[in-house]
């Protein structure tokens, strides 16, 4: 996503034919130094029940050592709740969630990425960069997803990398090289899917608008759309510390 999903899978390089070379043109063609969107969540639980929430996403830095805050912005129960996330290039994100309601901030603990973040299917891993060099790569075929032609590679996590995830299937088109979905695997299973779609080229950056992301065990769906996207923004440091989380 957006950095959020693709935040999500992004990464450098270019040999058409080598998967770690296509995931690393993915992120060359990607590089920004900051991004800002408003999503729009809509969550279909398993009976089709919808919920909508709004959040606004600010990210700052490179591939790897980036940072961001997710702040949702609606409905009235989780405004203001955030999340600062610091990702590193060798090892998981450090995160930390800030609750209004309780005056106080958590450290997310690894063992706890796996769970859903606010009643999104988005867990809290999920929301993390991922950078190339933490996982390994390898070229499964081709395949076409709803006309488009795509390359199909599996990634495995490093033992560097803690995750939840012991597997994923990455499909990357062959016009823009960007992901166009992404299936998770956790012992043995399919658990989480990533859909995109709506790219368009935002500021000279072939971008998905909206992201579809399936919990497959749940039976339950989340659409969030980029909107108001900008790219290469000036941003502070100081807007992404726990003091400036605090503050609405």
């Amino acid at each position: 996503m957006s950095r959020l999903l693709i935040a999500v899978w992004l990464a450098a390089g270019a040999r058409a034919q080598d998967a770690q070379g296509i995931i690393e043109e993915v992120q060359k063609r990607s590089r920004v130094s900051s991004e800002r969107y408003e999503g729009t969540l809509r969550v279909i639980n398993a009976r089709g029940k919808i919920t909508e929430k709004r959040w606004r996403y600010d990210r700052l830095g490179s591939h790897g050592s980036s940072k961001a805050v997710l702040r949702f912005v609606a409905p009235a129960e989780v405004r203001g709740v955030a999340l600062l996330i610091l990702n590193h290039p060798q090892r998981s994100s450090d995160q930390w969630m800030w609750t209004p309601a309780l005056q106080r901030e958590r450290r997310i603990a690894l063992q706890d990425r796996r769970t859903r973040f606010f009643g999104t299917d988005f867990s809290f891993e999920d929301l993390e960069e991922r950078d190339v060099d933490q996982y390994d790569y390898r070229m499964e075929g081709e395949e076409t997803l709803e006309g488009v032609s795509c390359w199909r590679i599996e990634s495995r996590p490093r033992q560097t990398k803690s995750s939840q995830y012991d597997r994923s299937l990455l499909w990357v088109r062959k016009d823009h090289y960007v992901f166009w979905r992404v299936e998770n695997h956790s012992r043995g299973a399919l658990v989480r899917r990533v859909t995109y779609s709506g790219l368009e080229n935002v500021q000279g950056i072939w971008t998905a608008r909206t992201l579809e992301m399936a919990d497959l065990r749940q039976g339950s769906r989340t659409l969030l759309r980029l909107e108001k996207l900008e790219y290469n923004l000036p941003m502070k440091d100081e807007a992404f510390t726990l003091q400036a989380l605090r503050v609405e």
